[in-house]
């Protein structure tokens, strides 16, 4: 009898024994992204629901008969390639290999964890740093966007095209900023990238790349995570989409269960973007086929109506006008004197775009004025862009980056840091007529006003098909978020959103 009891005792002591070492294993070695939840209805600046979101975690306890746990699929103990879609709430288990981290399963009964991420965004006319920090309240919960640090650097990187190095240097400047910014224990699991625009798209392919490989050579000097692909020049689509993304996410359009949201309008240096989601099927039906695009968030796919003009944005349009744009590949730059009637009568200035420098000049002994601007403006607009479907209906849509900045310059809308304001397309033609009726009285704040301004009009109406009467909602921020493409970016890191065109 004594052995039998011996004998069961034994077994018992085994069982609980490899029912422990079972629990242990599938509770700290499972990864985040084999349990699913649904996604938070909340409508703060939350960071849209992850494709691997992070797992409950069981707390373990000393009980003399241990509870049989949830039973998980076994998962070896290896060490994992960090995915694209990178997730931030893993910790980086020291010592790290270059380009692998250990998957760690948070505890619930840590403190919130805080997360960044560092978006750069190489524009043609300037070199801007996005830094978000994210917050993650609790694991079964979305992370909150805490807030952002934003700062820009003039010029942009294409005017480094002949100097690389120095270009690289900018960039060491803004990842000063960014060190100052990121407590020190998060360097090394936040991720930097640079995503390229119009600047870099209108270089040759050879300077671009030399540009690009000492932005690299500086990332790589950091003590950030640089992950693969860091640093690239983003195509058009994919500028108006993440744009969008931004816009619609900040406003709380992505969580309405209606599907309402706004179109957006960028226009910057190098290149305009227009975006918006259709409500009509002949929206997309008679646009052209590289006019759409399709992303996937919240298990949805979207198409969008989105394009962008490259060769369209408010510095090249200035030298389009002037019939200077691609005019660096003929001989007598140097001497040429580029002329516009948009321009004071009595301005004669050297200007720089891309690296390269041109002579402008007023018309001294001619005329300048609204009508003769426009004019010369159309030349630029007319037949170049195509005119969407539902723009002349009552669609909503946000405008930014120089939209915003010229009529904050016009006073069209209130001084800058303030929230913008709401205009419609009739007010851009009213206050560029003023402004280029009233040239001497304008020129201290550019002598391009007048030109800009009437390109804007020229842009809405002759270009979109916008109606005198549409509204455009101006912003530099929404909830003290820069209105631009880098939060999205962001969040296509994170997640990928597998943005494509048919």
């Amino acid at each position: 009898m004594a052995k039998q009891t011996l004998i069961l005792s034994l077994w018992l002591l085994a069982g609980s024994l490899f029912t422990e070492a079972t629990y242990y294993r599938h509770h700290r070695y499972i990864p985040h992204f084999y349990r699913y939840r649904e996604p938070s209805t909340n409508t703060e600046n939350l960071l849209p629901d992850v494709a691997n979101p992070a797992p409950e975690v069981s707390q373990s306890g000393n009980p003399t008969y241990p509870e049989v746990p949830e039973v998980f699929h076994p998962a070896p103990e290896v060490v994992h390639t960090i995915p694209e879609a990178f997730h931030p709430v893993p910790e980086v288990v020291h010592p790290a290999p270059e380009s692998h981290h250990v998957l760690q399963v948070p505890d619930r009964n840590r403190d919130s964890r805080v997360f960044y991420g560092i978006m750069f965004d190489a524009g043609s006319t300037g070199t801007r740093i996005h830094i978000y920090k994210f917050i993650q309240k609790d694991p079964v919960e979305l992370p909150v966007l805490d807030n952002e640090m934003f700062h820009a650097v003039k010029p942009g990187l294409s005017e480094y095209k002949d100097n690389p190095e120095e270009g690289g240097n900018t960039i060491r400047q803004l990842l000063k900023i960014a060190k100052k910014t990121v407590p020190e224990e998060e360097w090394r699991r936040t991720p930097v990238v640079l995503k390229a625009t119009a600047g870099l798209r209108l270089l040759p392919l050879e300077k671009a790349s030399a540009l690009l490989k000492e932005v690299r050579e500086a990332f790589e000097e950091s003590p950030f995570y640089v992950p693969e692909n860091s640093v690239s020049i983003m195509n058009g689509a994919n500028e108006g989409v993440l744009a969008w993304v931004t816009v619609n996410f900040l406003t709380g359009h992505l969580y309405s269960n209606t599907r309402r949201t706004v179109g957006i309008l960028d226009l910057g240096g190098g290149s305009t973007q227009i975006t918006f989601l259709p409500k009509s099927k002949k929206t997309i039906e008679v646009a052209p086929r590289s006019f759409t695009a399709k992303f996937n968030l919240f298990n949805h796919t979207y198409e969008l109506y989105t394009h962008s003009y490259l060769g369209n944005g408010l510095v090249a349009a200035r030298l389009a006008t002037l019939g200077a744009l691609g005019a660096d590949a003929f001989p007598g730059l140097d001497w040429k004197v580029f002329t516009s009637s948009c321009l004071p009568k009595k301005y004669r200035e050297e200007v720089k775009f891309g690296g390269d420098s041109y002579k402008v000049s007023g018309i001294p002994g001619g005329y300048a004025g609204y009508k003769l601007c426009y004019y010369e403006v159309m030349r630029v607009v007319k037949g170049n862009f195509h005119q969407p479907y539902e723009v002349k209906g009552s669609s909503i849509f946000y405008a930014f980056s120089h939209y915003y900045d010229r009529a904050v310059q016009t006073g069209l809308v209130s001084k800058p840091g303030s929230l913008g304001g709401v205009v419609e397309v009739r007010d851009f033609k009213k206050k560029a007529k003023e402004v280029c009726n009233k040239m001497t009285k304008y020129r201290a704040i550019s002598p391009f006003l007048c030109m800009d301004m009437t390109y804007i009009t020229c842009l809405l109406k002759e270009g979109f098909g916008f109606k005198d009467s549409t509204v455009l909602h101006l912003a530099k921020k929404v909830n003290n978020v820069e209105t631009s493409w880098a939060l999205g970016a962001t969040f296509d890191f994170f997640r990928n959103f597998n943005i494509h065109q048919d």
